[in-house]
């Protein structure tokens, strides 16, 4: 095969993205099902199960999703009742997201559903096949990490 050809199947980001996509569209099935969530929506709740209080900003940042994604995702689980706003009393452009009772109950409902699917897909590799996933995956965060700072 000629140098001025990539083979995108065999292209490492893109292969890291299809795994990636296949990985969660197969995880979205269990919060789908039993909650009616979106990917948007389950990583909106996932990010303030595990923070607590983030502003849309930092939930965005911290789950890779685009502002208009985390927006949609807010309005929804605000309209459920699961997400309390508090605007802040230093700047009334910023607002403080947080789970309610509602959507702290919804979120430790899943939190055991999501380990359980994680603990699944390892098991399906060798003990040694798992270390390599992970020190894998923990280098190339590191890589990526190291270039964008």
């Amino acid at each position: 095969m000629a140098d001025d050809v990539l083979i995108l199947e065999d292209f490492l980001p893109y292969r890291l993205n299809r795994l990636a996509e296949a990985v969660s569209r197969d995880f979205s099935r269990i919060y789908r099902e039993r909650y009616g969530l979106t990917r948007p929506e389950w990583r909106t709740l996932a990010a303030l199960g595990q923070y607590c209080t983030m502003t849309a900003t930092q939930i965005g940042a911290n789950s890779a999703m685009h502002k208009t994604k985390v927006s949609r995702a807010v309005a929804e689980l605000e309209r459920r009742g699961w997400l309390l706003r508090e605007t802040d009393p230093s700047d009334r452009r910023v607002e403080h997201l947080q789970l309610s009772r509602s959507g702290t109950a919804a979120y430790r409902a899943l939190v055991p559903l999501a380990k359980d699917y994680e603990r699944k897909l390892l098991a399906a590799l060798e003990a040694a096949e798992q270390a390599n996933v992970v020190a894998g995956m923990s280098a190339l965060e590191r890589v990526v990490n190291e270039k964008s700072s």
